[in-house]
């Protein structure tokens, strides 16, 4: 099995490279890695249903969906990512005790009892350190995981908290649990550089460590990668399952209530309802809204040259779009 450490703490970039070795290794991988901070979410969610929009927004937070199912995540420097890639898939079944067990075992190496526990989680006292998710390609297995050493919860609650009755989807919804971070259970306080190396040593005792860093090949081949899918729109957020929106706010010309229906990350049918005034019929805006990319950026393009008051009296751009997140 090779081990691997990689260097950069691009989630993008991070994420092409699991999915770049997942196709091209020829040999088994154990992979360690951290994420400057980033919102990570399951291969199968609605992106926008899972965060806080305006807290990542103003956080300059990127939002980056992954290869696996599953639930978001919140990763920042405290937090420490592993990957296991199996050229065997045992079979083609999801086995997560396959792949968290040598994890359990090198943390309760660390004087920190353990366990397993529901479908994927890891738990220290019955509250969560890690969550994992596996992508089958072919005859071979990615599992991933995080391992919570020293993350900021506060940003992990505040990047994920999101209204529950905003968006109505058939998606995948990210579950709540209690957390806790493992250097707080340590028996003596350690850094996360030397956590990760006591990682790597447990899982790949025995076996010869040598350059732990990408060829030239597999960089670049990751770094096409993430240009490609990972640090894109229709990736991230396109990819989403159709969903509908519904948001009321109040803003200066009054309460507006935006209904959505979106598909592929585009807009496909609007309603502002509300007890705003207007000289034209707000059909007409509804239906310039309709075809655009339910995207900040799309929106704000969308509306130059709308002339809002005509349809929304004391109703800005800025408003308006925030009516629609």
């Amino acid at each position: 099995m090779r081990p691997i450490v990689l260097a950069t703490t691009d989630p993008a970039l991070n994420l092409a490279t699991e999915e770049w070795l997942l196709r091209h290794t020829d040999r088994d991988v154990f992979m360690l890695w951290r994420n400057a901070p980033a919102v990570i979410v399951g291969r199968n969610q609605n992106t926008l249903a899972q965060i806080d929009e305006a807290f990542v927004r103003e956080r300059n937070i990127p939002v980056v969906r992954r290869l696996s199912g599953g639930g978001a995540v919140f990763h920042d420097l405290g937090n420490v990512n592993f990957t296991f890639i199996s050229l065997d898939s045992a079979g083609g079944g999801l086995d997560f005790q396959r792949f968290t067990s040598p994890i359990l075992a090198a943390i309760a190496a660390l004087g920190v009892p353990c366990a397993f526990e529901g479908r994927n989680d890891l738990v220290i006292d019955g509250r969560k350190f890690s969550g994992n998710a596996q992508h089958i390609w072919r005859d071979r297995v990615l599992h991933h995981g995080t391992l919570l050493f020293s993350a900021e919860v506060a940003d992990l609650s505040g990047a994920l908290r999101v209204s529950a009755a905003k968006y109505k989807d058939k998606a995948v919804k990210s579950v709540a649990k209690r957390v806790t971070n493992i250097a707080s259970h340590l028996p003596a306080p350690m850094d996360v550089t030397d956590f990760m190396d006591r990682i790597m040593d447990h899982v790949c005792a025995g076996r010869p460590r040598g350059d732990l860093s990408l060829t030239p090949d597999e960089a670049r081949g990751a770094a096409e990668l993430a240009e490609s899918r990972y640090r894109r729109y229709d990736w991230n957020f396109g990819a989403s399952p159709a969903y509908a929106l519904t948001r009321s706010t109040r803003t200066p010309g009054g309460v507006v209530e935006a209904h959505l229906d979106v598909a592929g990350g585009v807009i496909r049918a609007v309603r502002l309802l509300g007890d705003y005034f207007g000289r034209r019929d707000v059909a007409e805006l509804e239906a310039h809204l309709a075809g655009c990319r339910h995207d900040r950026d799309a929106l704000a393009q969308c509306l130059k040259g709308v002339v809002l008051g005509d349809y929304l009296l004391g109703v800005g751009p800025d408003e308006l779009i925030d009516c629609l997140f």
